[in-house]
């Protein structure tokens, strides 16, 4: 019988920490790994008395072991946000190329199944509209958003070589925007930016025109992909996200509407160059081979996200 025991590297960040929740709610013991640079103990406060939930604080750029039996690990480690990779480039780079090897070693010796959370962001400013996974993507190598994009793409390269050459159970998922309670307010993605900007009254700032889409999913529904996937007889990669897209525009709209804010809305340059005009998921393999699809509407999502922002900004 395959192992009730799941280590999940980046387990006190966003997703990590909502993934072990769900784990611990599918019969699992679970043991999260985090150095903390992005992630939160906050987040996994809530589980310091839960027997079956573990906390190691621990940089998985560095080799590490795990003791007992393990059935799957996941690698969820790495700075995800913009400002976070612009300013962490390096440990980026390194915890998408050391950090997947010592992941990838640690579900070798276990004889465990290994899924790779990797993003949209390997696809860079997409020439292909919506994106399919069969796409090769349009990055710069050396730009400044290259120490994220090519550190995922690197780590799906040496997670299909452990397949390939040591028969490792592989799973490989593409995750799009997504967005939940957890996030950092000051995380500088567009979901925590508007809020905290709509809910504090202040101008809800866009970047260049406003013209550039996204499409946003709910973590939980992130989240249940992720365990599908890992379930399943699929190695990937398989992208996972919301497939209703929208400008930024209009998504400003929204957000102040569903907040009741008075916020203008005001335009300022691009932070970054290589910032994608469109990203948007074609969820075709997610719904064909494991039966995926998302259930809850950016009206609903928004709804369940803004009392934990209003609780962070001391506005409850």
């Amino acid at each position: 019988m395959t192992s009730k025991h799941a280590v999940v590297a980046g387990g006190a960040g966003f997703l990590g920490s909502h993934l072990v929740d769900r784990l611990l709610a599918e019969g699992y013991r679970v043991t999260a790994v985090d150095n903390l640079i992005t992630g939160s103990i906050a987040n996994i406060a809530h589980l310091e008395t839960d027997k079956n939930f573990q906390f190691v604080k621990r940089d998985v750029i560095e080799p590490f072991d795990i003791a007992g039996d393990v059935g799957i690990v996941f690698n969820l480690a790495s700075p995800a946000s913009p400002i976070d990779y612009l300013q962490l480039p390096i440990e980026t780079l390194m915890v998408g190329s050391a950090g997947t090897q010592n992941c990838l070693e640690l579900a070798r010796r276990k004889k465990a199944r290994f899924f790779m959370a990797s993003t949209s962001e390997v696809y860079g400013d997409p020439l292909v509209h919506p994106q399919v996974e069969e796409y090769w993507g349009n990055v710069n190598p050396n730009g400044t958003r290259s120490c994220y994009d090519e550190a995922k793409r690197y780590a799906e390269a040496i997670t299909f070589a452990y397949h390939r050459k040591y028969g490792v159970d592989i799973k490989v998922i593409r995750i799009f925007n997504t967005y939940g309670p957890r996030m950092r307010v000051d995380d500088g993605r567009v979901v925590p930016t508007f809020l905290k900007q709509a809910l504090l009254g202040e101008p809800v700032t866009i970047y260049g025109t406003g013209k550039q889409t996204r499409a946003f999913c709910y973590v939980s529904d992130l989240v249940d992909g992720i365990f599908r996937l890992a379930e399943s007889s699929e190695h990937g990669p398989i992208n996972v996200g919301n497939p209703v897209e929208m400008t930024m525009l209009e998504f400003a709209e929204k957000i102040i509407a569903t907040t009741n804010s008075k916020s203008p809305i005001v335009y300022v340059p691009l932070p970054t160059a290589d910032d994608p005009m469109q990203r948007c998921p074609n969820n075709t393999k997610a719904r064909e081979r494991l039966g995926w699809q998302p259930k809850v509407a950016l009206e609903e999502g928004i709804a369940k996200t803004i009392p934990y922002f209003r609780e962070k900004l001391a506005l409850a």
